[in-house]
């Protein structure tokens, strides 16, 4: 089935045409220059700018593709969560598409989507088995959780607080290390010592109103705190530099989420770890998460494999490419969304409180 998706949750403009799985053009404009000023995304810039745009996106999506609109079997786009303003351009774009040409057309979930994303990085080989441990880390969410299938996700473990991307963008904006955050950080990081500060990882320890701990939740809002307002209080070396603090940072933000993944995979026995998220393309968590690969098979003498599966990093950040791709099992299942479904801000299942 040939599926156009439309993906516009935050402020990337991109559509994308997937056939059968396999990516045919994946189209991605960025607005990263014209919310370069204020470090971080302006809603009412990111909607404009989706409104201005996504008629040529989808026209260069197709022309990427070699094919016309009457080509195209199907259409999809994400509906939740992310910026209402912007998700509302693409929604409602495909849901346009698809009435005026009569194709059938889904709304999808953007987080959902993020997991599919390593699934098109296999054309030529089998993708990941379910079920599998995910691991997904952007601005807005980071989420260990449990898919048995495409749609069928179990949540695990959730922030309570910040995302981990967004304490990434944070600690840039406040040091003026570069915008986007998580790629200035990382960049930065490769110079600098990740032991000139030894930064604090949360302690979870308290039980919520049902009873149950939080073995695999994370937290950020004490790392950043403590990087931003206590940096003195945790420096280990002298003449410290900016990437000695990106460098340790880093290094403390992605074990708080290794911590917790590390415990589901010990828990669920599962073999196989995917991610995916704009921080699934950062260097020191994919190294950690290969290094912890392979510990785990060298401490089995082999007999345990631990698989982890990262998406190309073109596929990590918001594409089309992944929403197209989820689209189409939908549409295959024979799913269809109605033309007057509405975007939403928030997922509540992808959220967590702590007492």
């Amino acid at each position: 089935m040939i599926v156009l998706g439309f993906e516009t949750s935050c402020d990337e403009c991109a559509a994308a045409v997937v056939h059968n799985g396999i990516v045919l053009s994946n189209v991605v404009a960025t607005q990263i220059p014209f919310h370069a000023p204020w470090q971080g995304v302006v809603p009412e810039i990111a909607s404009r700018m989706h409104t201005e745009w996504i008629y040529g996106v989808a026209s260069e999506a197709l022309r990427q593709a070699g094919l016309k609109a009457a080509n195209i079997e199907g259409t999809a786009a994400s509906a939740h969560p992310g910026l209402l303003g912007s998700l509302l351009v693409g929604l409602h774009f495909a849901k346009a598409f698809a009435w005026a040409r009569d194709l059938p057309f889904i709304a999808v979930d953007h987080l959902l989507a993020h997991l599919y994303a390593s699934r098109l990085s296999f054309p030529d080989s089998a993708p990941p088995p379910y079920p599998f441990l995910g691991l997904l880390v952007s601005g807005g969410h980071s989420v260990i959780c449990r898919a048995d299938n495409f749609d069928d996700v179990t949540v695990l473990g959730t922030t309570i607080d910040d995302a981990a991307g967004e304490a990434f963008d944070k600690v840039a904006k406040y040091y003026s290390f570069g915008y986007p955050g998580g790629k200035a950080i990382d960049d930065l990081a490769q110079k600098g010592n990740s032991e000139a500060f030894k930064f604090p990882m949360p302690n979870l320890h308290k039980l919520d109103k049902k009873g149950k701990d939080h073995r695999y939740d994370v937290s950020y809002s004490g790392l950043k705190t403590a990087v931003v307002n206590q940096l003195e209080q945790f420096r280990m070396t002298d003449n410290t530099t900016d990437a000695d603090i990106a460098a340790s940072f880093q290094k403390t933000a992605v074990e708080i989420l290794l911590r917790a993944l590390f415990r589901a995979v010990e828990d669920t026995g599962l073999r196989t770890i995917v991610a995916g998220g704009g921080v699934a393309a950062n260097s020191y968590l994919r190294s950690r998460m290969a290094e912890y690969a392979k510990t785990a098979a060298k401490r089995s003498g082999g007999a345990e494999q631990l698989r982890v599966i990262f998406p190309p990093p073109e596929l990590c950040g918001d594409n089309a490419a992944m929403v197209a791709g989820l689209g189409e099992q939908y549409l295959l299942r024979g799913d269809r969304s109605p033309l007057n479904v509405s975007a939403s801000a928030r997922v509540r299942a992808f959220k967590k409180g702590y007492p």
